[in-house]
This record gives structure tokens, sequence and C-alpha cells, in this order.
């Protein structure tokens, strides 16, 4: 192999690479990653959990799901991403990968998702899989991003549905602890979303999506955003107080809420975008916290009820 050969397979290979990185990219695996577990922890803690392997592939269809969702996100979005700081590096954007491409396999990821986790599991499960990539894409991305201000509030029961999935997966049913679970995560999408446009404003205003704080104002949002923290805390507690965790749970959830509600206010006194992304990581923490606590509570078999 002559040294101009080698080079232009290098070149080759360098290529492929950055083209695998950039489909990886399109799934949105770094945003998708909180839903799975989610949907991972639902599956655990629901009654009759599923032969490992079964379980195990029912996270990764769950998690081809949610890669589809992201990648038709994508695809209708690279207008707007363009204009945006954050996004403007996404495949769809740049032009990497065209938007039709990623539709494409947008749909065929999602209809394999759907199909491997009802074959897997059961078809109530992969029914809930496919609700929640519609409502993702058709509800919250092409009805609601646009047009209200009130986008992440409906829109995050897509984000709140993985562990009602995951505990369908497991159960065949989806009992009342699932709802509550779903309620956990839907209180929760707002202040972690509004505490990241705060800082973002001025990309949301560019690109014309009318976020709280661009519609509303700096002010209303971190009102509302103190209004939710507290909301959230309270109800990071209903798992102990109906019974379907023990205390290891609760205390979990009380340092987790107080830590919540404090960087809440924190970001009431000072209105600081530091602040803001100061809250925003810590929402992270506290929700992967709070399911991380029941799935401890569960080995540890600690409940004052059962689930």
């Amino acid at each position: 192999m002559t040294p101009r050969t080698r080079q232009r397979t290098l070149e080759e290979a360098t290529a492929t690479v950055a083209s695998l990185r950039d489909w990886w990219r399109l799934f949105k695996p770094h945003v998708m990653q909180l839903a799975v577990f989610t949907a991972a922890v639902g599956l655990y803690l629901a009654p009759g959990a599923p032969h490992p392997v079964l379980g195990a592939i029912a996270v990764l269809a769950i998690a081809a799901g949610a890669g589809a969702a992201a990648a038709l996100n994508n695809a209708y979005d690279a207008d707007i991403d363009r204009i945006m700081a954050r996004t403007r590096a996404r495949p769809t954007a740049t032009g990497r990968i065209d938007s039709a491409e990623a539709a494409g396999a947008g749909v065929v990821l999602g209809l394999m998702a759907v199909a491997v986790l009802g074959l897997a599991t059961n078809w109530l499960a992969a029914g809930l899989l496919a609700l929640t990539i519609v409502y993702y894409v058709l509800v919250y991305t092409v009805l609601l991003k646009r047009r209200t201000p009130q986008n992440i509030v409906i829109g995050g029961a897509a984000g709140a549905l993985p562990p009602v999935v995951g505990w369908a997966a497991a159960s065949g049913e989806v009992g009342w602890q699932a709802w509550l679970l779903f309620a956990l995560i839907f209180l929760w999408t707002p202040p972690h979303f509004w505490a990241l446009a705060l800082v973002r404003s001025g990309d949301y205003a560019r690109a014309g999506i009318p976020m709280l704080p661009v519609v509303a104002g700096r002010a209303t949002t971190i009102r509302q955003i103190r209004i939710y923290s507290w909301l959230v805390a309270a109800m990071g507690l209903t798992p102990w107080l109906s019974g379907m965790a023990g205390w290891p749970y609760a205390g979990a959830a009380v340092l987790l809420g107080v830590a919540f509600v404090a960087a809440a206010e924190r970001l009431a006194r000072s209105s600081a975008d530091a602040d803001a992304r100061r809250l925003f990581r810590i929402s992270i923490v506290y929700l992967f916290g709070l399911f991380l606590a029941l799935v401890v509570d569960r080995a540890l078999g600690v409940t004052l009820g059962g689930a």
C-alpha cells in the first residue's frame, strides 16, 4: 500500500467515524438518558418483574424509542436549531444529516422499538411507548413548542411517561404507583427547563420560541419556578406517604427536596444566570437521586405497605 493510498484510507475511516458520531448525536443520548433511567426504575419497582434478559431488552427498546423521538424532533426543528447557540452544532442543523433522512431513521427506529417491546413484554407497554413518541413529536414539538409558553408544562407529559411504560412492561398493567411516578416528573419538568430557558432566553427569542422568560419576563418565570419547586419537593414525599416506599426513601426525599427548594430560593433572591444554571444542575441530581432512592429502598425491602 502506497503512502497516498494509506492516507486516503485514513481519511475515509475518519469520515466514517465522524458520520457515526453524527448519527449517535442525532438520537440525543445525553438528553434522553434520564428518561431511560426512570423507565428502568419503573420496570424494577413494578410487581411481576420479567426475566432479566427480557427486562434488558425492554429497557433497550425504550431507549430506542427515546432516540427515535429525538431524531424526529431534530428533523422538524432543524431550522430553529441553526439559530440557537445550544443546538446549532446538531447534525441536522449543520446539514451533515438531511432532515428527511433523520425523519426516516426516526420512524423506522420508533416502529422497531415499539414492535420489540410488544414482543418481548406486552402490547400495553408497546402502546404506551408509541404514545410517548407521538406525544413528544406531534403534541410537544409540532403543536406546542412554537405556539405557547406552556409548551413545557403540557409537553412535559411525554417526559413523564417512561416510568409508566417500564411499569407496564413488567406487570402488564399500570398501577397507581406508576401514575405517581408520572406526576413527580410532570411537576419537575417546568422548573427544570425554565431554569435553562432563563440562561438561554436570548436564543429562544431569536428562534421565535415563546418560552416563558421570553413571553412573560424573568421575574414571572422565577416566581413560577419557586412555586413549582415547592410542589415538586412536596410531591417527592408522596411515595413514602402513600406506603409505596419506606424510611430510607423518605430521608433521601427530604434532603433532595431541601436542596431543590434552596436552589430555587437562591435564584429568586439573585435572579442571576449562575444561580439558574445551578438550579438546572441540581434539578437533574434531584430527579436522578429520587428515583435511585426508590430503587435502594426496594432493594433493602423496607416499605410501609408494598407496591
